[in-house]
């Protein structure tokens, strides 16, 4: 990444002692002048949801340079010179996925994020990443780590320890370092991809299902249809 993001809000949330961590991908800071940084960040977020725009429309392959540019309808340049090649493009437009997820998070509002009891929040966690892996589910399936990286991978880490900290809250006398990887293994986008891509799978049924996971390890009702 060629820009950092704005501070995204503070939450109080915290996993053991260590604070819930924002991804941060790229190198850091904009290399431009400070003159030129607001220009360069608003060109930068232009951009993104233009590519944006493409994954929803075409999927991950209709992300290329050229298609970039003439959506955000600036020069192929432009878009060369912000991110590099396509693979950066598509890195930057993941981590820019990540941190507005992350952001929903810890500052959103409720019940995905902070304000509502913690089994509301369990709920609307899995119903928001798996509305996001079936929008994004090509760019996140190109993005997946090896199986040795799977469980250290900055984004997972974060979004297992805020499972945990929420399990914590819904279920004290559980195990919620266990529970929350159990969770988490039923948002697993290669699952999703097989259940809704070769298994014809309505993503409705995913949802529900989550619901009625949530219910059962938390030992509540699942909300009324």
């Amino acid at each position: 990444m060629s820009a950092a993001p704005p501070p995204f809000p503070k939450s109080e949330e915290t996993v053991g002692q260590t604070e819930l961590e924002l991804l941060q991908l790229g190198p850091g800071p904009f290399e431009d002048e400070p003159c030129l940084r607001a220009d360069a960040a608003r060109n930068r977020a232009r951009l993104l949801e233009a590519a944006e725009r493409l994954v929803a429309e075409h999927g991950a392959a209709g992300v290329t340079m050229e298609a970039v540019a003439a959506a955000a309808s600036v020069g192929k340049g432009t878009v060369f010179r912000r991110f590099g090649d396509r693979t950066g493009l598509l890195a930057a437009l993941l981590d820019h996925s990540e941190r507005k997820f992350q952001a929903a998070l810890l500052g959103g509002p409720p019940p995905l994020g902070p304000g509502a009891p913690p089994v509301e929040r369990l709920r609307a966690f899995g119903c928001a990443m798996l509305r996001r892996s079936i929008d994004e589910l090509d760019l996140q399936l190109a993005a997946e780590p090896s199986a040795e990286r799977r469980h250290t991978f900055a984004p997972r880490r974060f979004l297992r320890g805020h499972l945990a900290l929420l399990l914590r809250q819904a279920v004290p006398d559980g195990d919620s370092e266990l529970l929350s990887h159990t969770l988490l293994a039923y948002l697993d986008v290669a699952l999703i991809h097989h259940l809704t891509e070769q298994c014809g799978m309505p993503s409705e049924r995913l949802r529900e299902g989550w619901l009625d996971l949530v219910a059962r390890v938390t030992r509540t009702e699942p909300p009324a249809a």
